[in-house]
């Protein structure tokens, strides 16, 4: 059975909670990535996200705030000695993409994507795994913003 620690990207750039939101994402594209797990030290705080900096950072126009303010918390991660399947189990049912992977004391050591799954992995259920996560959900439509507006975009005339 295949652990995680054979699989997983190692060597994963980590934020801090106290750097802004601008350099979460200039980060987040120098490395050509979606997410960046947050370290206070070597303990994994949480996960900042492309979507988080969207949503929490420039739709409430907090571009300078520090990522403790706009990070995801309650995080959901896996332990480099974890068999393959069972880290896929929980992307699936939480429906998530990538792990942050810890080690016995909990200090993070790499992440675990679908991608790295998919490449490396061998026998894991990676098709199923993806169809699990990728399930579509209905989007939240109780608040109306400042975008909200005729469906197409653009001006009405």
């Amino acid at each position: 059975m295949q652990t995680v620690s054979e699989v997983m990207t190692r060597g994963v750039r980590t934020m801090a909670p106290t750097d802004s939101v601008t350099v979460a994402a200039q980060a987040m594209r120098e490395l050509d990535v979606g997410s960046l797990p947050v370290c206070d030290g070597v303990r994994l705080v949480g996960m900042v996200t492309d979507r988080d900096i969207v949503v929490r950072g420039v739709a409430e126009e907090r571009a300078n705030a520090p990522l403790r303010e706009v990070m995801s918390e309650g995080l959901l991660y896996c332990r480099e000695d974890d068999p393959v399947d069972s880290a896929l189990e929980s992307m699936r049912s939480q429906q998530v993409r990538r792990l942050p992977v810890v080690d016995k004391d909990k200090r993070l050591v790499g992440i675990l994507s679908l991608g790295d799954v998919a490449t490396k992995a061998e026998g894991s259920d990676t098709e199923e795994a993806i169809r699990g996560i990728s399930e579509p959900s209905e989007p939240d439509r109780s608040h109306q913003s400042a975008a909200s507006g005729a469906a197409g975009g653009g001006q009405t005339r």
